[in-house]
This record gives C-alpha cells, sequence and structure tokens, in this order.
C-alpha cells in the first residue's frame, strides 16, 4: 500500500472512531492534521474525560509549532473542541489569544493562528473570570490584532460578556473605526442585541456613512426583529437616491422576518424599476419556502411582463 494511501484511510477511520482508547491515542499522533481530525471527533462524539489529552496535545504543538503544526490545524481544532466543552480554564484560552503563527508562504510568511485566537477569545467570555480581566484581554484583540477575523470574534465575545460595559466598548469602536467594515458591522450587531431601543437610532445614523460600513448598518438593521429596525431602512430607502445604498437596504429587509419588511419590498417589487424590482426578488427569496410570498412574488412579476424579472424569479425560486 502507498504512503497516500495509508494516509487517506487513516483520516478516514478518524471519522468514526468512537472509544476513549482509540481517540486517545490518536490526539497523541505526530501529525497535526490527524490531531485536528480526532479533536473534532472527540468533541462530536462528547468524551469529555479526553479533556486532559486534549489539553497536552494542545502544549506539545506549541513547541516549535510552525514544524509541529503547519497552518495551525490541531491547536484551533482543540480549542474549538475544548469550547465545545465548556471548558474553564482562562488560562488556557489566554494562551491562545495570544498565539502569532508565522507559517511560511510563497510571498513571505502568514499568520495561521488567527482562527486560534478567534475561538480562544469567544471560549474566554464563557470563563469564570472577572469581567474586567476578560474584557482587558478582548479589547486588546478587538483594538490592536491585524487579523480581521480576529478583531470580529473579539466583537462577537464583547457582545456576549454583555453590560453597559460591553456597550461602551463596542460604541466607542464604532466611533473610532475600522479599517475593515465586516469589524464595524459585528459591533453594530452587539449594540443591537445588547441595547436595541438605544441603538437602532445610533445605527441607522451610519446609513449615511461613507463606504461598505453604511452597508453593515442595513445588514445589522435588517437582522434585527424590531419594528422600529425596519422602520429606519424604509425611512432611509425614502430619503436615498444612491442606486447602490436603495438596493443595499432592499437586500437587508429581505434578512427581516417582519410582515412590514416583506410587504414593503412586495410594493416596492410591483411599483419600482427593473434593477430595483430585481433587488427585491433577490431579497425576497430568503422567503421561498413560504406558499403565500412565492404565489406573490410570481404574480406580481408575471404582471408587470418583463422577461428580466420572470428570469430572475426562476433563477432565485427555482422554477
Amino acid at each position: 500500500m502507498s504512503a497516500k494511501k495509508a494516509y487517506e484511510e487513516k483520516l478516514a477511520a478518524l471519522e468514526t472512531l468512537a472509544t476513549p482508547g482509540e481517540l486517545r491515542k490518536a490526539l497523541a499522533d505526530r501529525n497535526n492534521y490527524c490531531v485536528s481530525k480526532a479533536a473534532a471527533r472527540v468533541a462530536s462524539v462528547g468524551l469529555r474525560d479526553l479533556i486532559p489529552d486534549l489539553v497536552a496535545a494542545f502544549d506539545r504543538f506549541l513547541v516549535n509549532p510552525v514544524k509541529t503544526d503547519p497552518q495551525c490545524w490541531a491547536k484551533s481544532a482543540i480549542a474549538k473542541a475544548l469550547k465545545d466543552f465548556d471548558y474553564d480554564d482562562s488560562s488556557f484560552y489566554l494562551r491562545g489569544m495570544k498565539h502569532i503563527q508565522l507559517d511560511p508562504v510563497w510571498s513571505g510568511v502568514a499568520d495561521t493562528a488567527a482562527t486560534l485566537r478567534g475561538a480562544c477569545a469567544l471560549a474566554l467570555a464563557g470563563c469564570s473570570i472577572s469581567r474586567a480581566e476578560a474584557l482587558r484581554h478582548l479589547v486588546d484583540l478587538l483594538g490592536a490584532d491585524r487579523e480581521k477575523t480576529v478583531r470580529v470574534d473579539a466583537a462577537r465575545a464583547i457582545g456576549q460578556l454583555g453590560g453597559i460595559e460591553s456597550v461602551l466598548l463596542l460604541r466607542l469602536k464604532v466611533l473610532s473605526g475600522d479599517v475593515e467594515p465586516e469589524v464595524i458591522g459585528q459591533c453594530f450587531a452587539g449594540l443591537l442585541d445588547l441595547a436595541p431601543a438605544d441603538y437602532v437610532p445610533f445605527v441607522a445614523g451610519f446609513l449615511d456613512a461613507a463606504g461598505d460600513v453604511r452597508f453593515e448598518a442595513a445588514a445589522a438593521l435588517g437582522e434585527m426583529p424590531d419594528p422600529a429596525a425596519a422602520a429606519a431602512l424604509i425611512e432611509r430607502f425614502g430619503k436615498s437616491r444612491d442606486a447602490e445604498v436603495r438596493r443595499g437596504i432592499l437586500l437587508s429587509l429581505g434578512a427581516s422576518r417582519l410582515e412590514a419588511a416583506r410587504d414593503f419590498l412586495l410594493a416596492r417589487l410591483e411599483e419600482g424599476g427593473v434593477e430595483e424590482a430585481i433587488a427585491c426578488i433577490r431579497a425576497l427569496a430568503a422567503s421561498r419556502f413560504r406558499d403565500e410570498v412565492r404565489e406573490r412574488v410570481q404574480s406580481i412579476a408575471g404582471d408587470r411582463a418583463e422577461p428580466k424579472l420572470g428570469g430572475e424569479f426562476r433563477k432565485e425560486f427555482g422554477s
């Protein structure tokens, strides 16, 4: 049997391992990718007795990590498994949050530990650690980590901690800005979740912002099950003459579960220009499994007798 075939069979076997002995042996493997698969399997079958083995494997791969754990596969999978087990050891997650791993790539080096740092940040929010200490470490990531995904996860973790401190920190980050709009979008989502009455108007104020932040604001408001959020989007739509902004608002309203949002989209589908109507069909496609929505969209698109609308309906609704 070739080495490649043997390796493939080894990986396939990891998907079905179930006994503590088998998985303990797999976690001790030298191959980091095999260990990542074993860690995920341990979590999926709920073998909490192997938590010490997960921690030991993590520590092992911290030694000369570029060589022993390229791409940070093992450590990231182990951190996720321990988070799934609600493993309550803040010192473990803090080590992961501080780990930077510069693996060689064709253009130089790249930090491959972003997934690890993000997973540990989210796990820290559930640990029995003082809020002040947790927030201090999370703010360090939110404000200074070079990887966008880590800053997004740090903002999400701050939101999960809750409380006025989290609200004010997320507000500060929004006001100070970030080079990546997605980070601000996660801050918007956290603020709307923690204090919707206060922060619907605040987030709606960014619908006039420059760049993609306005679309992040629209998306955050669209996902809120709050009539005030939908009303803010509809009001901004009526005032805007920017076709891109109007299209972004329509698509964001498609994420809403509110009847007012759906009714507005159906009205714009009926009355708006062709491009606007196409955006409405795309937005309403989120409700394509609801017969009454499907029938109404099909009826309006058919009545307008515009080939582009019929084509878009078939594309988005599958018929």
